[in-house]
């Protein structure tokens, strides 16, 4: 059974740039032909899907954090890692990893905590 396991700090302050490493266990980032998102939700929201990296190394993006957001991966680690430069206090989120079903050319994410597999979620606070 696929596990993901969110990485990072919790706490960032206003304009620095936030890191989160997603790890992988029970199955491989490069299986084809799943994708690997980041997915957030703020107090009082809804999912956010944010962006995504493919089983080949393809990445996807949010349109409206598209600026600010890059996803890479480590295939020898297993792991996956979200960058969103210059965050605000409006970045304060939940945010999650998760194997979901993503179509790229929609570039469509399912947000269903009912639907793929999902980190258990990392608090980040945006304060200075």
């Amino acid at each position: 059974q696929i596990q993901l396991q969110e990485s990072g700090p919790g706490l960032v302050k206003p304009s620095e740039t936030l890191s989160l490493t997603c790890t992988v266990s029970g199955g491989s980032i490069t299986t084809r032909f799943y994708y690997w998102s980041w997915i957030r939700q703020s107090p009082g929201e809804g999912l956010e899907w944010m962006g995504a990296i493919s089983y080949g190394g393809s990445t996807y993006y949010s349109p409206s954090l598209r600026s600010r957001t890059s996803i890479s991966r480590d295939t020898s680690k297993n792991q996956f890692t979200l960058r969103l430069d210059f965050v605000a206090p409006e970045d304060t989120a939940v945010y999650y990893c998760a194997r979901v079903p993503f179509d790229p050319r929609t570039e469509v994410a399912q947000l269903s905590r009912d639907h793929g597999s999902w980190g258990q979620g990392t608090q980040v606070t945006v304060s200075s």
